[in-house]
């Protein structure tokens, strides 16, 4: 009971802090403080764009915002001077800052709600955005293990999983027990080869009567949906590799092989040879100066991480490493969209 507690108590904790320095933030901005931290421009993220599941265990939740607030957050960037741009602008941008601030919005995995949802809230305001797309989830033949895992913990009361020390079994009946053992499966995964690692999680999965891929084909568009959905005059689609695996732990051929496959089987898709990547997980364990160098080598003019921070004239020097802001389930209100386009966030953090 003591560790529960204390899981409890550090989520809340670090919820709370991000909350306050949200709300200093957007306080701070408000007072006209600190207004180089914003940059010239920021690129923000996203996946899922869909109503609100309750159902949703916490580790997967930022990764859900709401149409209403996507609306919201376009709104409140207008109200704030905004420039909307596609991502082939933002290097001009950059080479010539403008007095007004920009915003380019992408999305990452090509989830169905990308265009059920999101497309026409970006319809309605005219804001071009950018998709990226992994060949081997938009064949539907690859599984996405994080969403397995979440349904598998929304659905179960216990499961049984041997993480190396021998089968045990761990209830499921609590939040803070599907949550702590979501973050298991997570170090599982990073401790092991990641598709040994996942091909296990996906057994699991299977013993408990899910199917890991019928979970991708109901999430992701598929190909001739992606054909379609590119035809759109404000959508543009990205390179996000081949199997959505974390780069750095590849070698370095299978690593450009990834990218570049990435690349070839979008062009053939859809006619257009995509010139931006985002890099899957885009942490600083999971991507880096190798990767940066072999994006540009196989001819991709940007490279997004999920590293946080806004953009600068000194960000041409690196356009294949670039920040990207992202918009977190857990903080969907517009003061909190002018606090994170502030900067502000990111260079207390420095």
């Amino acid at each position: 009971m003591k560790d529960i507690a204390k899981a409890i108590w550090r989520r809340n904790v670090k919820r709370w802090l991000i909350g306050v320095g949200l709300e200093a933030s957007a306080f701070a901005t408000g007072a006209g403080l600190m207004k180089a931290a914003r940059g010239s421009g920021v690129i923000f993220t996203l996946h899922h764009v869909r109503p609100e599941a309750p159902s949703i265990i916490g580790p997967n939740r930022h990764l859900e915002v709401t149409p209403e607030f996507l609306d919201l957050a376009i709104r409140q960037l207008k109200s704030l001077g905004y420039d909307f741009v596609a991502l082939s602008e933002v290097s001009a941008r950059l080479t010539s800052p403008s007095t007004a601030p920009f915003a380019a919005f992408t999305l990452d995995d090509g989830y169905r709600n990308n265009a059920e949802y999101a497309l026409p809230v970006f319809a309605r305001h005219g804001v071009p955005f950018t998709v990226f797309i992994a060949q081997g989830l938009a064949e539907h033949r690859q599984p996405l293990w994080w969403e397995i895992m979440g349904r598998l913990l929304r659905e179960k009361e216990r499961i049984t999983f041997d993480f190396g020390r021998g089968a045990e079994t761990v209830e499921l009946k609590t939040s803070v027990q599907q949550l702590d053992t979501f973050f298991r499966f997570a170090s599982y995964v990073w401790a092991h080869e990641e598709t040994e690692a996942v091909a296990a999680l996906c057994r699991l999965a299977e013993r408990y009567d899910i199917d890991p891929l019928a979970i991708t084909r109901e999430l992701l568009m598929g190909p001739e949906e992606l054909k379609s959905f590119a035809a759109h005059p404000l959508v543009s689609l990205g390179a996000h590799t081949v199997t959505h695996r974390k780069l750095c732990r590849l070698t370095a051929d299978e690593a450009a092989d990834e990218m570049r496959q990435s690349a070839d089987w979008l062009a053939g898709l859809t006619g257009t040879r995509p010139t931006a990547i985002a890099y899957p997980y885009g942490s600083r364990d999971a991507v880096g100066p190798r990767e940066f160098q072999t994006a540009h080598d196989v001819g991709f003019v940007i490279g997004l991480t999920t590293q946080p921070g806004m953009l600068t004239e000194d960000d041409l020097s690196r356009p294949t490493a670039l920040p990207r802001v992202s918009l977190n389930g857990y903080y969907q209100k517009p003061r909190y969209v002018t606090a994170l386009a502030s900067g502000i966030p990111f260079a207390l953090k420095r």
